[in-house]
């Protein structure tokens, strides 16, 4: 590879940022025999905790600062949760690596015995019950099924939201359930559910990670051995209708695909949400197809003719 002995990787500090760069760093020394540094970098959406998502301005709330830190060369590689990472690729960078994806479904938690009351929808909760949330996604599709709950913001890291479920903050959150498994916390009495996709659609990119790097850098080169192309088909497909929708973080957006007998198969849901997050309504569009960017394409001009007020181009 190169006459350099370690790589620098570079991270945020939250746990579950950790896990993933530890795990990363393990996967580079197991199966490319080279070890890793890991380089703490604050990221903006850290230091920001008392905004919620929908009013910060702006993307790449956790990812900018690493990438600066890769383009001035204090680290060889960063890794992200894909999700986070915006569509725009900054200029002489490369995700040089999606090596894996974790379980992509969203979990609802609550206290204890207020999901038992109706089994059969995770959102039949009591009129006026507290939702945590940040994720504009999360709470258009949690509002179009119980127009009846109240959605308050959700910030800090996985261990912080659970913990203020079980403080008493709220009635329920939603979450990630990569996060929760890979951290395998303890969620000692609260009501867990795992949603389906039906029940909500995960954001785009999410349980998969992304390994990126300076382009064309020697040193980084042996990277590309921990891409899988089968996952990378499929989140390119979420990532591309993304795209197209020219959004962000801030885009009520969830779709995951799949491989199917036909190719890919892509759901999507596209959420419009009032400012104070009371009121929303969705569409839900799907596609089959060979490749990532028709899969995106047909559910993109769906959209279109669904939703005009929010889909443009």
């Amino acid at each position: 590879m190169s006459d350099r002995s370690r790589l620098r990787l570079g991270t945020r500090g939250s746990d579950l940022a950790l896990w993933q760069a530890r795990h990363v760093a393990t996967l580079i020394t197991d199966h490319l025999g080279c070890d890793c540094t890991i380089e703490i970098i604050k990221t903006s959406g850290d230091r920001i905790q008392n905004v919620a998502f929908r009013k910060m301005e702006g993307k790449g709330f956790f990812t900018k600062e690493l990438q600066e830190a890769l383009l001035e060369e204090r680290v060889d590689l960063v890794v992200h949760s894909l999700k986070d990472l915006p569509t725009e690729e900054p200029e002489g960078l490369d995700v040089i690596a999606i090596p894996e994806r974790a379980n992509p479904a969203d979990l609802l938690l609550a206290r204890p015995n207020l999901l038992q009351a109706s089994p059969a929808d995770p959102f039949d909760l009591p009129p006026g019950s507290v939702l945590g949330t940040s994720s504009l996604r999360r709470a258009a599709q949690a509002l179009a099924r119980n127009a009846e709950i109240e959605i308050r913001a959700l910030r800090g890291n996985v261990p912080t939201r659970i913990r203020k479920l079980q403080d008493g903050e709220y009635d329920a959150i939603l979450l990630a359930a990569a996060g929760v498994q890979r951290l395998g916390l303890d969620l000692g009495e609260l009501a867990a559910r795992e949603l389906t996709p039906e029940e909500m659609l995960p954001a785009p990119g999410q349980g998969a990670l992304a390994v990126e790097t300076r382009a064309g850098d020697p040193i980084t080169e042996c990277l590309k051995n921990l891409h899988d192309e089968r996952v990378a088909g499929c989140v390119n497909a979420e990532r591309t209708l993304l795209e197209m929708l020219g959004g962000g973080c801030h885009l009520p957006l969830g779709c995951l695909a799949v491989e199917d007998p036909g190719g890919l198969r892509l759901q999507a849901v596209l959420g419009e949400i009032d400012d104070e997050a009371t009121r929303a309504d969705i569409a839900r569009v799907g596609s089959v197809a060979q490749d990532p960017e028709t899969a995106a394409r047909v559910c993109f001009e769906a959209f279109k003719l669904a939703m005009p007020r929010v889909v443009s181009g």
